[in-house]
């Protein structure tokens, strides 16, 4: 990594520092006609990507308005059964940049209420659930000020469907068409793209660089690679590593209502008692609500006796297939990942069989594994990082300077490193096997 990204990311945290110090404006409407799609034409008569609408306001930081301007676009993308739906993403343009480079950034605001999306804290938006959208403004402003415009995707759409990977995914692709086909962005079809993310983030940036190549290839063509940390795989491993943790242990029900709402899935038939209060309670509940909620929360505890071993939910198995990245194809771009491994620090003390450890929520087995996959499926240009001894927050910190430096030799044409014959064995990455 050089010595500027690092320094201008400390920069950004000083500005967000002092605009977090001054007193917040009053919260933008929760009603906002603009994320609407009204057209006299239906939806499905729009190509994926197609600008619907066009804004332009101030960049907020917990309701403060800044000088920077960010065009806002409601676009047509794509959801997770294939069906045509209307999504927001925000352009932030460089203020010493010019048209030919732009990084994708996919935020981990991770929620089941739209309300909590980038694009609302960008406008004004002001609430416990998008704090996160809000503080992320420490990963946006060292890419500005190393001169690239910002696209930021609502990743989860409209609905926000947490954790429904391939949905991040066109949603992420749709918006960096629209990114280039709106005039007032300033950005055009030459434009190159580098795409990142951590944690929920990562969701996304993995689904895009994976499905880019057949369902954007225009997209794709422009990707100078992708860089994420903080990996989900396979879900049904996740599920297995934080079953009774400490903190982590709310990411399952969040999770399986965001699927499940993606998916059209109806849960409720397999829910105990006390299971269903807590699919109602997290109904639109952000990860800032479920961090340490319910702790040492287990999937036995909120399903009724027959389905304690999840394989028994036919419908749970089908759509976690679906949502295994180690089920998609392999990303044909550069692509830097990096992963914590000392989740006991978040209280996650799960080491199970066949899964092994991780940074508290995500799983380093499964992540190697992913990373090995790649290098052996053609794509050479995989650099892989693990961080024994930091949990998800943690290597967070020390992946966002790495990722910036790379990304910016990406973009200078620089050959991407690789570790591929070098990454450790993982775990099995195979579809999982319905019971009955």
């Amino acid at each position: 990594m050089t010595r500027k990204p690092a320094r201008l990311l400390a920069v950004a945290i000083a500005l967000v520092v002092t605009f977090a110090a001054a007193p917040a404006a009053s919260a933008a409407p929760a009603t906002d006609p603009f994320y609407s799609y009204n057209g006299s034409e239906p939806l499905s008569s729009y190509s994926p990507g197609t600008v619907l609408k066009t804004r332009t306001l101030n960049y907020h930081v917990i309701g403060i308005p800044t000088p920077l301007k960010v065009t806002q676009l409601l676009y047509r993308t794509t959801d997770a059964l294939g069906k045509p739906s209307a999504n927001v993403t925000s352009v932030v343009r460089s203020l010493t940049g010019d048209s030919t480079k732009a990084v994708s950034y996919q935020s981990f605001y991770d929620s089941l209420n739209p309300e909590h999306g980038p694009s609302r804290a960008i406008a004004g938006g002001v609430s416990f659930g998008g704090l996160i959208a809000n503080a992320e403004a420490l990963f946006v402003a060292p890419a500005l000020l190393l001169g690239y415009n910002v696209v930021i995707p609502d990743t989860e759409g409209q609905k926000a469907n947490f954790a429904a990977g391939p949905e991040y995914g066109t949603n992420t692709l749709d918006s960096v068409r629209a990114a280039t086909r709106a005039p007032e962005t300033g950005l055009n079809d030459k434009t190159k793209f580098g795409l990142i993310g951590y944690s929920g983030g990562a969701i996304a940036t993995g689904w895009a660089a994976a499905l880019a190549p057949t369902y954007a290839p225009e997209v794709n063509k422009n990707l100078v690679g992708f860089t994420e940390g903080g990996v989900l795989v396979k879900p049904s491993h996740n599920l297995k590593y934080v079953n009774g943790s400490i903190a982590w242990t709310g990411v399952i029900p969040m999770a399986l209502i965001g699927v499940s709402r993606s998916f059209e899935i109806d849960l409720k038939p397999y829910a105990n008692s006390y299971g269903l209060k807590v699919l109602k309670d997290m109904e639109k509940a952000s990860i800032a609500d479920a961090l340490g909620r319910y702790p040492g929360l287990t999937w036995e505890k909120f399903v009724k006796p027959e389905y304690t071993n999840p394989n028994k939910v036919l419908p749970y198995v089908e759509a976690v297939n679906k949502i295994n990245l180690g089920s998609a194809p392999t990303p044909t771009v550069p692509g830097y990942i990096a992963q914590g491994n000392n989740g006991v620090v978040e209280g996650t003390f799960g080491n199970p069989p066949g899964i092994g450890t991780g940074d508290g929520v995500m799983v380093a087995g499964d992540v190697r594994s992913l990373a090995r996959q790649y290098c052996d499926t053609g794509n050479k240009s995989i650099k892989y990082d693990q961080y024994n001894t930091l949990s998800h927050v943690g290597a967070a910190v020390a992946w966002a300077p790495q990722a910036i430096g790379w990304l910016n030799d990406r973009f200078a044409g620089k050959p991407a490193p690789s570790t591929c014959g070098k990454i450790a064995p993982g775990n099995s990455l195979a579809p999982e096997v319905p019971v009955s």
